[in-house]
């Protein structure tokens, strides 16, 4: 009888320190941030999705790619990696709608297009840092060769504006690491990602209008951050209709700065607290 005590015992022990270790595992699963392209999974309409990482785990270094699930509000975003005459359409119907976007510009932009980033400037918009060569920043593990990529976009910013550019960061074709964010974080940087996002970048296969809207209406929610890309046709074509057709659906438009104010206030619910397998329906671009 005492031999069963003493294994029973020894059974119950184990049986705790099994459930005791995997407690830890899956405390440790839903605070990691993997290394990867950034993805959306959306399970339900009208619904923000859940992403590669979770918004808690992210905001620990100063990311976001949601801002309040509970206010209509949308934060717009365009990739710009080159100009190909879609962004002076753009900023026209922005200006007629009274919204104020960010732009995130890579080196070659800055260096082709400066007049039309200084109007981004001039007509109240912010212009983010996507990197000066638009490498896979997850590569990238030298703090100091990290820090050129971005310290280098934002010199030749200054030179062209005479301003500091926004410390505000988006991680070309959305691959990154945890390392890369604690990096950016280090510089001062806020990494954006998306919430919202649609395959618009491919040049020689654009969308039509019908595709373009069966996406960005029924998949628009509270906080989107929404990407779209300023190369574009099709974005330049629908953008006044898109924005019509979401005031009409009762969404303001708000900045980034308002989307991190709020997120550094802690002000709002706390959006998807735990990690998904990232759908790739919406999933990284993979060029500017």
């Amino acid at each position: 009888m005492s031999f069963l005590r003493r294994n029973c015992r020894l059974l119950l022990c184990g049986a705790a320190v099994a459930l005791f270790a995997a407690s830890l595992s899956l405390l440790f699963a839903r605070s990691a941030v993997p290394t990867g392209s950034w993805g959306l999974s959306f399970q339900q309409e009208g619904k923000p999705p859940v992403g590669s990482a979770n918004a808690l785990s992210l905001r620990k270094y100063g990311a976001a790619y949601l801002g309040d699930p509970e206010k209509p509000v949308i934060y717009l975003t365009f990739d710009a990696g080159y100009e190909n005459g879609c962004t002076p359409q753009i900023l026209d119907v922005l200006a007629a709608h009274r919204v104020k976007a960010a732009f995130f510009v890579v080196g070659n932009y800055l260096e082709t297009a400066p007049e039309l980033v200084r109007r981004m400037v001039r007509e109240g918009h912010t212009v983010g840092n996507h990197t000066y060569h638009h490498y896979d920043m997850s590569k990238i593990a030298d703090f100091a060769a990290f820090r050129k990529e971005l310290d280098d976009t934002a010199a030749l910013f200054r030179e062209i504006t005479g301003r500091e550019m926004p410390k505000y960061y988006r991680p070309p074709q959305g691959v990154y690491s945890e390392d890369n964010l604690r990096m950016a974080r280090q510089l001062g940087y806020r990494t954006v990602f998306w919430s919202l996002a649609y395959v618009d970048w491919y040049q020689d296969k654009q969308p039509t209008r019908e595709q373009a809207f069966a996406k960005l209406l029924p998949r628009i929610h509270n906080g989107a951050v929404v990407l779209l890309h300023a190369t574009s046709r099709t974005n330049a074509e629908i953008l006044d209709e898109l924005l019509t057709r979401w005031e009409g659906m009762g969404y303001r438009f708000g900045t980034l700065d308002e989307l991190f104010a709020a997120q550094d206030g802690g002000s709002g619910s706390s959006p998807q607290a735990s990690i998904a397998p990232a759908s790739r329906s919406s999933s990284s671009p993979p060029s500017a």
